[in-house]
C-alpha cells in the first residue's frame, strides 16, 4: 500500500520515521524542501526532481503539493483483521484500541490519528461505510503520524466491539450523559469508542459500551470538536 503525504512537517516526520520505504518528489528549490532532500539523502531514500504538473498529478485534484511530496510505501504494524490483532496482544496485556463512529471529516481523522499516535493507541478502526478514510488530507493534517497507527476499516462495527469485549476489553463511550472523566477508572485494557461530531454516537454502538464518560466544560458553545475530544479523554486514559 502507498501513502501520498503532503506539507513540509508531515514529509519530515515520514522520511524521519524510517518506516517504509518511498520516493520523495520535488519540484522547486527552497531552504526547506532541501532540507527535506538532504534528510531523504541520509535515510537512502530516493529524492526525483520533476515538474509541478507530476507532482499535481500525483497529489490529486485541489491538493496543494507546495514543491514537495513524498510517495511512501507504508511498512508500519499491519493487521490482517481484528483477530490477528487481539491474538498478537495475548489474553492479559494492556492495550488501547480507538474505535471511531461516523467520523466523515479527514481534517478531524487527520487530527485524531496525531493523539492516537502521541498517547499510544494500538489499533485505530473505522466503519467500513459512513467514515473518512485514510487519504492524503488524513496524512497532512495528522503531520505524519498515520504513518506510525495501525488502522483497520471493518464491516460490522459494533460486531468489532463485540469481539474486543469477548477479548476482555472494556469498553467506554463519550457521550454527554457519562460519568465526569476524571470520575472514570480505566482499565487496562480499553476501548475508547468516539461518535460524529454534534450526533455522537450511534444508539447500536452506545448499547456496546460498558461505561460512558463525559469531559465537564464550562464554555459558551455546546461541545468540543471531536478531534480535541479525543485527545484530552485519550491523555486521561494513559495517566497514571
Amino acid at each position: 500500500m502507498q501513502n501520498v503525504i503532503l506539507g513540509f512537517h508531515a514529509i519530515e516526520e515520514a522520511l524521519r520515521s524510517g518506516k517504509g520505504r518511498g520516493i520523495l518528489y520535488v519540484s522547486r528549490k527552497s531552504s526547506r524542501i532541501e532540507s527535506l532532500v538532504e534528510l531523504a539523502e541520509q535515510k537512502n531514500i530516493p529524492v526525483k526532481r520533476t515538474g509541478d504538473d507530476t507532482l499535481g498529478k500525483l497529489a490529486g485534484k485541489d491538493a496543494e503539493h507546495r514543491g514537495a511530496l513524498y510517495v511512501q510505501t507504508v511498512a508500519k504494524k499491519r493487521y490482517k483483521d481484528l483477530s490477528d490483532f487481539i491474538e498478537s496482544k495475548g489474553e492479559q496485556q494492556p492495550s488501547l484500541v480507538l474505535v471511531l463512529d461516523g467520523i466523515t471529516d479527514p481534517q478531524n481523522l487527520g487530527a485524531i490519528l496525531r493523539s492516537a499516535d502521541q498517547f499510544g493507541v494500538d489499533l485505530v478502526l473505522l466503519p467500513e461505510r459512513r467514515s473518512a478514510k485514510v487519504n492524503t488530507t488524513v496524512n497532512k493534517t495528522s503531520a505524519g503520524a498515520s504513518s506510525y497507527v495501525p488502522v483497520l476499516v471493518v464491516k460490522n462495527l459494533r460486531r468489532s466491539i463485540s469481539d474486543l469485549k469477548q477479548a476482555g476489553y472494556w469498553v467506554y463511550g463519550a457521550d454527554v450523559q457519562g460519568l465526569p472523566l476524571q470520575d472514570v477508572d480505566f482499565a487496562d485494557r480499553a476501548v475508547l469508542v468516539m461518535g460524529a461530531e454534534g450526533k455522537g454516537l450511534s444508539r447500536i454502538i452506545l448499547e456496546e459500551c460498558d461505561q460512558t464518560a463525559t469531559i465537564p466544560t464550562a464554555g459558551h458553545v455546546d461541545s468540543l470538536n471531536v478531534s480535541v475530544a479525543a485527545g484530552i479523554i485519550l491523555y486521561e486514559m494513559r495517566r497514571p
